[in-house]
């Protein structure tokens, strides 16, 4: 069974974005790390492995350099090899080309099953998994709470939004993404960081994938930014110290102060 993760490097929430003159996220310099809902996605495609023998995981990501730091994650937490669609003419993609990006990588892999995280913390829109099963043509079950993978079928269990529980199923090949309430990802064995070292991120540009440089980027996308507002960072945390009650009764006040309670 070939499983593909999709995996994506994120910017740190704990910092202010900054943009650039044509309104892309500055990544350079900015604290990064592999999308949350994604690492459950690479932890969901261990769990499958650890029942079956015939497991192959590949981690693919695109985006500048950086974005390796995705890829060497997804292997220190057990994928394993990974892809890298890497290219200048990528820089300014919106999800419909990074769709196509994505799933040229793959196709071109060849998949029983893809596995992603079904947001972003960077963007939160939710539509690449959907993008990327139409454009190779498979099922799509998307927002998983849990997943179930089965000799011929992949059945998910998902919360329809006031209060109950929904099962949907397909068989595969299929896109799933799934959400954070799969779990918590486990945490890598000191032996998967140093096996990580040796497995393989192959690059693939776009004459790889046999995309043109035309259909990406910023010219080849369907969306157009006109203006961009930075979100200010965290706020620096506040420490109450003194004796339990005192520290109640002002932690009740600033909570009651902003209608929290």
């Amino acid at each position: 069974m070939r499983i593909v993760v999709l995996v994506k490097q994120v910017p740190s929430t704990d910092v202010g974005l900054s943009f650039a003159p044509d309104h892309t996220v500055v990544r350079d310099g900015c604290p990064a790390g592999l999308n949350a809902a994604d690492s459950c996605a690479v932890d969901q495609s261990l769990q499958i492995a650890v029942r079956r023998r015939d497991i192959q995981i590949t981690a693919v990501t695109m985006g500048p350099p950086a974005a390796v730091g995705a890829l060497r994650t997804a292997l220190v937490l057990g994928a394993d090899t990974a892809v890298h669609g890497r290219d200048e003419a990528l820089h300014g993609s919106d999800a419909l080309v990074t769709s196509r990006v994505l799933a040229a990588a793959v196709a071109r892999l060849g998949f029983d099953l893809v596995l992603c995280g079904s947001s972003s913390a960077d963007s939160g829109m939710s539509a690449v998994p959907a993008m990327v099963a139409e454009r190779l043509g498979v099922p799509a079950l998307c927002f998983a709470d849990h997943l179930v993978v089965r000799e011929r079928k992949v059945e998910i269990h998902r919360d329809d939004g006031c209060g109950d529980r929904r099962v949907f199923a397909a068989a595969p090949p299929v896109v799933v993404s799934v959400t954070e309430r799969c779990g918590e990802p486990h945490y890598p064995r000191y032996e998967s960081r140093l096996d990580a070292r040796d497995k393989l991120i192959s690059v693939w540009t776009l004459d790889t994938l046999g995309i043109e440089p035309a259909e990406v980027g910023l010219s080849g996308s369907a969306s157009v930014v006109h203006s961009t507002t930075p979100r200010p960072g965290a706020r620096p945390a506040a420490l109450a110290m003194g004796d339990p009650t005192s520290v109640a009764i002002r932690l009740a006040d600033f909570l009651a102060e902003r209608q929290f309670l």
